[in-house]
This record gives C-alpha cells, sequence and structure tokens, in this order.
C-alpha cells in the first residue's frame, strides 16, 4: 500500500507548539524574577543641624551651646554612620536575597526545561506511538479492504457460478421441454394415424352396415310399396265409400236441420262434426302415410304430436313438433309427411264453423299410423 504523504499543515503543527511552549516558558521566567526581587526598606532622613548663634546671649552662653552643637553633630554623625551600615547591610542582603531568588528562578527555569524536554521526549514518544498506530491501523485497513476485495470478488464468482448453473438448469429445461414437446407430437401423430386407421375401419363397417341397411331397406321398401298399393286401392275405396256416406250425412243433417225440432238439430249438427272431423283426421294420416319416409330408427311404439295449422282452402301452412317421440330423425320424417300433403282439397267444402278447428289443431302419429 502507498503511504499517503502529510499535509503543509500537519508538518508545522509539532514545531509551531514547541516555538510557543519556549516563548510562554521565558515570558514565565522572566515574571517570576520580577515577582521575587525584595523591596528594600525606605532611608532614613539624615539630620543636619545647625547653630546659630545669637548676639544677644552671653559667651559662656554661647560656648554651652557651641558644646551642645558640637555633641549633636558628633552624635548626628555617628548615628547617620550607623544608618549607612544598617543600609549597606540592607542592600547587601537585598542582593543576595536577589541572587538567591535569581538562583531559584534559574534553577526552576532548568527543571522547567528538563520538564519541557520530558515532556517534548514524551509527546515525540507518543508522536511516534500514534504514527506506529496510524501505520498499523493504516495496514490493518489495507488488509481490510483486500479481505474486502477478495470477498466482493468471491461473492461476484458465486453469483457467475450460480447465474451459470441456472441459465444451464433453464437451458436443460428447455431442451427437456422441447423433446418432450417433440415426443407429444410424434405421439399425436402416431395416435392421429392409429385413429384414422381405426375411423377408416370403423366407417367401413359402417358403410357395410349401411349398404346392407340399405339393401334391407329397399327389399321392405318394395314389400311396404306392394302393401302401400294395395293400401291405396282400399283407401281410395273407402274415400269413396266415406265420401258418399259424408254426402248422404250432409243431406240428412241438412234436411233435419230444416225440421221444427231445435235440440235434435243441435245434437244431429254435433254428431255430424264429429263425424265430419274424425273423416278429415283419417284422411290427413291417410295423406301424411303416402308422403311418408320411414327412417331406420323408428320403432314401434314411438308417438310424436304435432302442432297442424291449416287455411280454408285446405293448404297447410305450418307443422312444429308439441311433443318429441325421442327420436329426431322420427319426429321430422312426421313432419315432413305431414307438410307433403300441401293442400286437402277435400275441405273446400266444409262451413266456417266446422273448419274452425281446423285453423290450428293437434295430431298424434305413431310409425304404425304412417305406414298404412
Amino acid at each position: 500500500m502507498q503511504q499517503r504523504e502529510p499535509s503543509a499543515s500537519e508538518s508545522y503543527f509539532w514545531p509551531s507548539v514547541w516555538a510557543i511552549g519556549l516563548h510562554v516558558l521565558v515570558f514565565g521566567m522572566l515574571f517570576v524574577s520580577f515577582a521575587m526581587t525584595p523591596e528594600l526598606p525606605p532611608s532614613k532622613p539624615i539630620v543636619q543641624a545647625t547653630l546659630y548663634q545669637l548676639k544677644s546671649k552671653s559667651q559662656a552662653t554661647t560656648q554651652t551651646n557651641q558644646k551642645i552643637a558640637g555633641e549633636a553633630k558628633k552624635t548626628a554623625s555617628r548615628q547617620t554612620e550607623v544608618e549607612q551600615l544598617e543600609q549597606k547591610k540592607v542592600e547587601q542582603e537585598a542582593v543576595k536575597a536577589a541572587e538567591q531568588k535569581k538562583a531559584d528562578a534559574a534553577q526552576k527555569a532548568e527543571e522547567a526545561a528538563k520538564a519541557a524536554e520530558a515532556k517534548k521526549a514524551e509527546e515525540a514518544a507518543k508522536a511516534a506511538e500514534a504514527k506506529k498506530a496510524a501505520e498499523a491501523k493504516k495496514a490493518d485497513d489495507a488488509k481490510k479492504a483486500d479481505e474486502a476485495k477478495k470477498a466482493a470478488e468471491k461473492q461476484q464468482a458465486d453469483i457467475a457460478k450460480k447465474k451459470a448453473e441456472e441459465e444451464a438448469k433453464k437451458k436443460a429445461e428447455e431442451e427437456a421441454k422441447k423433446q418432450a414437446a417433440e415426443e407429444a407430437k410424434k405421439k399425436a401423430a402416431e395416435d392421429a394415424k392409429k385413429q384414422a386407421a381405426e375411423d377408416a375401419k370403423k366407417k367401413a363397417a359402417e358403410d357395410a352396415k349401411k349398404k346392407a341397411a340399405a339393401e334391407d331397406a329397399k327389399k321392405k321398401a318394395a314389400e311396404e310399396a306392394k302393401k302401400k298399393a294395395a293400401a291405396d286401392a282400399q283407401k281410395k275405396k273407402a274415400q269413396d265409400a266415406a265420401r258418399k256416406s259424408a254426402e248422404e250425412k250432409k243431406a240428412q243433417a241438412l234436411a233435419e236441420l230444416l225440421s221444427d225440432n231445435t235440440e235434435r238439430q243441435q245434437a244431429l249438427a254435433d254428431e255430424q262434426g264429429d263425424q265430419v272431423a274424425g273423416d278429415f283426421d283419417d284422411l290427413i294420416r291417410m295423406r301424411a302415410a303416402e308422403g311418408w319416409a320411414r327412417p331406420p330408427s323408428a320403432r314401434k311404439g314411438m308417438t310424436v304430436v304435432l302442432q297442424i295449422n291449416m287455411l280454408p282452402d285446405g293448404t297447410v301452412t305450418g307443422v312444429k313438433v308439441l311433443k318429441s317421440s325421442g327420436d329426431g330423425p322420427f319426429d321430422s320424417s312426421a313432419v315432413a309427411a305431414v307438410k307433403n300433403i300441401g293442400r286437402l282439397t277435400e275441405m273446400q267444402g266444409l262451413k266456417p264453423n266446422e273448419f274452425n278447428p281446423y285453423r290450428s289443431f293437434k295430431m298424434t302419429f305413431t310409425p304404425e299410423d304412417l305406414a298404412l
């Protein structure tokens, strides 16, 4: 790891601290020296006496005064000497005290300098320790950074490995899905081929069955045609007889209606109407049977109820199933048979009150009714 160069402020920090500390120490020593200087006692005034000779006094007095003045002068001189000696002694003591104070100050300054040097050495040691700790921390940080870098690289490698494994897994799953889809497609094709073969086989069997049924139906149709021809002849004969009977009944009913017995006329009219209705129901069944195509599914016992609408001229206008037999083909064949009637010309001679029941009426058909 590259060491960081100290900045300018860091380079001048400790020298500045030492310079400031030294100035503070010098000023402190000067202040102590001034504070410890002894105060000198005030000097005593020297008494000087001056003798004045009065002219008015006698010579003895003058001598006495001179003598006294001489003694006073001697006394003052001795006192002055004593005072000078005392002052000199005080001055010597003051000088001695100042020298002692100066020596004490010098000793204190020396001790302060030693303490400063010791403190400087201690601070230098601390600085060295701090520098060493900083370098150790820097090395530790570098180590941690290296470990973090290695951990990050390992994490990236793990992520890349995991991603590669996921992609490989995804690719394997896609390949498996693709293979499964191809196999399913292949199997579907084989199943379709197999189903087609089975369908073809089934269709061939059904065609054969239908062909056999068609042949049976053809034979049955031929037989039914013969029966129908005989039935038609019989029906025609019956129709002629019914028509003739109906005409006779109508004539008789008309004659009775012209009689005075109203109740008898009404009874005869009702009877005649019922008879006419029964005749036309048979006629409609007969005409429907003529155009009926029997479906293969028609069985004995089936019953279908149809709703039939007609006009006064005998034209069939509508046919629908009211109640199914449960077999669609038979229901459809019955509807088609009634529609094929088209128009019943026999109904043109009916009176309005006789025709009204046939405007919209219900009829029940069975395979037996349509196979007359």
